[in-house]
């Protein structure tokens, strides 16, 4: 249980600062470079958490972000079109290395509030779940 909080309390300040960049009403490219940056590694600091809660509290062991998701919709942390959303949230994680390509780079940008909602809501399951657990 002590690996899961570290892995919340890492992931709740990647959300703050993915948040915090999304609040830029007209971003530049340098700063839409950043808002996929910080979504990259939020993207990674929740699905590990969502992981270690799987694994910690439900007792399901997942080896992969999309395991994780499809899991997560098992236990009821997401709907139907929240797990679709999160996989294609993946998809465009596993793409995030293309950002050099300026139309991928916008169309992933285009998305982010959407993901991060998605990750918002995930995230405070995982919380609220563990905290009752304690």
């Amino acid at each position: 249980m002590e690996r899961l909080e570290e892995r919340i309390k890492l992931a709740k300040r990647a959300l703050t600062a993915f948040g915090e960049v999304l609040e830029i009403s007209k971003p530049s490219n340098v700063e839409r470079d950043a808002a996929i940056q910080r979504f990259e590694f939020t993207f990674e600091a929740c699905w590990k958490a969502g992981k270690q809660f799987l694994f910690d509290i439900e007792g399901l062991d997942a080896g992969s972000p999309k395991g994780v998701i499809r899991y997560s919709r098992e236990i009821g942390m997401f709907t139907e079109e929240e797990t679709i959303l999160g996989l294609k949230m993946v998809n465009d994680r596993n793409l995030t290395v293309h950002t050099y390509n300026e139309e991928l780079a916008v169309e992933i940008f285009k998305q982010l509030p959407e993901y991060y909602e998605l990750l918002r809501k995930w995230l405070s399951h995982i919380i609220e779940k563990f905290d009752r657990m304690k």
